[in-house]
């Protein structure tokens, strides 16, 4: 944990590594965070590995990565399911110059020439593939060797950070574990972010694309001209991706615990399977339903959430890093003033929800049940559909009849039954049909096979009784609704029920298998390989020596304040704390300019700030803190004396906060950047 001390002392160091993390302030005003920005939870996966680590993993421990980059993003594609008829690829891909990432300014001056790139999967699977749809994301800067990956961990729930280091021809690539109050700085609901449209920071904007161009190099096989259906795509599933959080808590706590909980999670799942094996086509709820899924959502949720569930937006500014250029500069000065991100653009602005889950409202469930159904993928739905198809002789039969009446003036036919059932008959095709007020499928021919939107097949129409278009028509189908939950209720009570479909995240691949075991399908060979082993990048730390010179008190609240981000080994954001104790002062006095603006942002009103104030405002309440007692206080107001009196002895002058802004904020000196491990 981090340790406050008075005056010069300085925290252990070592203690960093250990993932600290603080208790969380009771919210007693408005929703509660789906993802408190606050709690980063451990750097290292508390169980499960990523996505990125099982899709890359060389068998032995480690990692194989494939070099250069287009190769590493043909591994990918080959993992993804092709849309012949979509000249786009599986994962889609953006080329971003100008940017908002810790890597912002890597590749300055020459930002075109080694534009950074974005990577979202939003497809598919291959068959046999891990559901990577809506869970990967790569981030590549060429000129740091870096790569940032967010990838799902479904054994944990949640997306973990990862930064691949050394990322070039002839390095030896390394993969760590990423410091996740860094990354929570800016992901502030654990999960992507993406520009909100039109996506001016990408190759979407043609002023963009054309300096790209103009570069005239090859981006790893990414054309610069891009319409913003990469960009769009992209968005959409950043968003989607968002709501992983919300489905995980809903399904652990919004269900309950005991026998209770156990209904509702089974109940959940099996409408999460009817949604998805009818392409999204919700059929209205049962009474069993409502008594074992609806009821104690709703009943917990409002217990819990008395205001509601806050879902943290993934959706930054738009932001157009060209806006009011004529041309793109030849000075170096002027190029590098072109990569700062102005505050209310910045990722570390704290965003406020854009909405929020309610127990009370008429949606919440349908919600819920969509949430876990992101969970499911084409390859679950179609090895499950394969099983019933498999058994179909011993599946329950349903026979539906319905009434009909021909329409004045037509050759169609209009057919009522019970329970609101409706059709429309028309050309030998079945223009509307629609069961118990479901959703109307599709018009599709007599003859064909048809899933409907409770889940069940149906197998034929019989129109032998149908005469001049009136008469009786008989609806045969194919109960699977009532075999899934059969085989739901029967892995529910099975050994492993309790196990499966306790207070733990959406174990998908564990329910699939069991549900599979159920209907006679063998379960597939649980893959062999070893994963690689989770950790963290370490770094040199001298321990506590001789006190500080008396020539800067106060030198110690850095740690206090600054350590959960700046203690680490990352060049970005700046390791300045990171290095024997006497030379810390000499650390701060490199980053004096830099700090003294971050600190001192705080006392302006937020529409006068150039920048974001330091620490971010969202990690404030980790420190029980908030904007308005942070600015006021009086740690700091000491942490900025001591960058002001730096100053003051360099330059002979007390600081002037617009005086140092004169040039902008990317013209101030440099702050330490090279990792330091002495």
């Amino acid at each position: 944990m981090i340790l406050r001390f008075a005056g010069r002392t300085l925290m252990l160091a070592a203690a960093i590594l250990s993932a600290p993390v603080w208790p969380a302030e009771p919210r007693t005003v408005g929703p509660a965070w789906v993802v408190d920005p606050a709690q980063p939870g451990d750097h290292l996966p508390p169980t499960g590995a990523s996505l990125f680590d099982a899709l890359f993993a060389d068998g032995h421990g480690g990692h194989a990565l494939p070099f250069p980059f287009e190769k590493l993003l043909a591994r990918l594609d080959g993992r993804l399911s092709r849309d012949p008829t979509s000249p786009l690829p599986p994962a889609k891909r953006v080329l971003i110059p100008l940017g908002r990432s810790l890597q912002r300014t890597a590749a300055a001056p020459d930002y075109f020439a080694f534009p950074r790139v974005v990577v979202a999967v939003d497809t598919a699977p291959a068959p046999g593939a891990p559901l990577l749809k809506d869970r990967l994301y790569l981030g590549y800067q060429e000129k740091s060797a870096v790569l940032e990956v967010i990838s799902y961990n479904e054994a944990a729930g949640r997306f973990e950070f990862q930064l691949v280091k050394d990322y070039r021809a002839g390095g030896r690539p390394q993969v760590f574990y990423a410091n996740r109050h860094i990354c929570f700085a800016c992901h502030q609901n654990a999960a992507p972010i993406f520009s909100r449209a039109l996506w001016d920071e990408t190759n979407a904007n043609p002023a963009v694309a054309a300096l790209l161009a103009a570069a005239g190099r090859s981006f790893y096989g990414i054309p610069p001209e891009r319409g913003v259906d990469v960009p769009y795509a992209i968005d959409k599933a950043v968003r989607r991706a968002n709501r992983f959080a919300l489905a995980q808590r809903l399904w652990r706590e919004g269900c309950g615990a005991g026998e209770a909980g156990l209904r509702c999670r089974a109940g959940l799942f099996a409408a999460a399977l009817r949604l998805r094996f009818a392409d999204g086509r919700a059929a209205p709820s049962a009474a069993a339903f409502d008594a074992a899924v609806a009821r104690p959502l709703r009943t917990n949720g409002a217990r819990l959430w008395p205001a509601g569930l806050a879902i943290g937006r993934a959706d930054l500014p738009n932001r157009n890093p060209l806006q009011g250029m004529s041309g793109w500069p030849d000075e170096v000065p002027a190029r590098v003033a072109r990569s700062h991100v102005a505050a209310r653009f910045e990722p570390l602005l704290p965003r406020p929800s854009e909405e929020a889950w309610r127990a009370d409202a008429p949606e919440a469930v349908a919600e819920a049940v969509a949430g876990v159904a992101e969970f499911i993928s084409d390859d679950d739905r179609t090895r499950l559909e394969a099983a019933l198809a498999r058994r179909a002789n011993a599946l329950p039969r349903v026979v539906r009849t319905l009434d009909c009446v021909p329409l004045a003036g037509s050759r169609a036919s209009r057919c009522r039954g019970a329970d609101g059932a409706a059709l429309d008959l028309s050309a030998g095709k079945v223009e509307r049909l629609s069961l118990a007020g479901e959703l109307p499928q599709p018009a599709f021919p007599f003859g064909a096979r048809v899933r409907l939107a409770g889940g069940d097949m149906l197998e034929r129409v019989d129109t032998a009784a149908l005469k001049a278009g009136s008469g009786p028509i008989v609806l045969h189908l194919r109960a699977d609704s009532l075999a899934l939950a059969d085989a739901m209720a029967s892995v529910a009570a099975g050994a492993d029920g309790s196990a499966l479909l306790g207070e733990r995240p959406i174990p998908r691949v564990g329910l699939i298998a069991a549900l599979l075991n159920t209907l006679g399908d063998p379960p597939r060979k649980p893959m062999s390989a070893m994963l690689p082993t989770p950790r963290l990048e370490t770094y040199a730390v001298r321990r506590a020596g001789p006190p500080l010179p008396e020539a800067a008190p106060g030198l110690g609240l850095f740690h206090a304040w600054c350590a959960a981000c700046h203690l680490s080994a990352e060049q970005f954001p700046p390791n300045f704390l990171v290095g024997p104790e006497g030379g810390l002062e000499a650390r701060i006095r490199q980053c004096a300019p830099r700090i003294f603006v971050r600190l001192a942002m705080a006392r302006r009103a937020p529409a006068e700030r150039d920048k974001t104030p330091m620490p971010p405002e969202s990690m404030l309440p980790a420190f029980h803190s908030d904007a308005a007692t942070w600015a006021a206080s009086a740690d700091r107001a000491a942490l900025e004396a001591v960058v002001a009196g730096l100053l003051k002895a360099e330059s002979g002058r007390d600081p002037d906060l617009n005086a140092l802004l004169a040039g902008g904020y990317e013209a101030l000196r440099p702050c330490l950047a090279k990792r330091v491990t002495e």
